[in-house]
């Protein structure tokens, strides 16, 4: 694949014409790891899951394309106070328990990394996917390797909600819509659906073929 075709290519559709070094750093990882494929195991890899992984760091991210924390903070407290605020104001009505509390270990569960990781319950079976413990370090859902991780065994067993990358993206499917149901319900899926296409495209237009085949050393 021709990397500078593909920055090329998001910068001017996808970024206004501007990368930081900090977003190539980000999608750089992201390219990296795809290399290896689904699980890290031999297979045949889909461009299209790669776009929409990538469309999806976009917009949970805000752009940045590195690990972020809840509300985009600089630290878990300012996490906290900003969502225990949004929380009392009445503006978080699908939430019942204000999960981003610390709870007896002086632990938050707020969303970290680069699908917004929330819940006690989703650390501990992320852990145990990615053989990273979580649950003894939740802010490890920050570091940049650990993040991707996270995003690709999570979004590719459909650990987050129960619908993966090949339930909608498979030789007779193609479900961009729909595919925000992997990370979130339908919130903002349209939108995203086209940042994903827009990625498929540059993808595309770098020379990485639609289905690869992933061979191990």
């Amino acid at each position: 694949m021709d990397r500078a075709v593909f920055f090329g290519n998001v910068r001017r559709t996808l970024f206004g014409g501007r990368l930081t070094s900090g977003q190539v750093v980000g999608m750089s990882a992201i390219l990296e790891r795809a290399r290896a494929g689904p699980g890290g195991l031999a297979g045949f890899y889909d461009r299209r899951w790669l776009a929409y992984m990538l469309a999806t760091v976009h917009h949970e991210t805000g752009r940045k394309m590195q690990p972020v924390r809840e509300t985009m903070a600089a630290s878990d407290a300012q996490a906290i106070a900003r969502l225990d605020k949004a929380f009392a104001a009445g503006q978080l009505p699908t939430v019942r328990t204000p999960y981003w509390r610390r709870d007896a270990e002086g632990k938050s569960w707020l969303g970290r990394g680069l699908v917004q990781l929330t819940h006690r319950r989703n650390y501990e079976r992320v852990s145990g996917l990615v053989g990273i413990d979580l649950v003894a370090d939740p802010a490890r859902a920050m570091d940049g390797a650990t993040a991707v991780e996270i995003l690709f065994i999570g979004m590719e067993t459909g650990a987050f909600t129960g619908v993966s990358l090949a339930d909608v993206f498979s030789a007779g499917r193609t479900d961009w819509v729909g595919a925000r149901r992997i990370i979130n319900g339908r919130d903002r899926a349209v939108d995203i659906a086209a940042q994903a296409r827009a990625y498929h495209a540059a993808l595309s237009a770098a020379g990485l073929p639609s289905i690869r085949r992933i061979s191990l050393p």
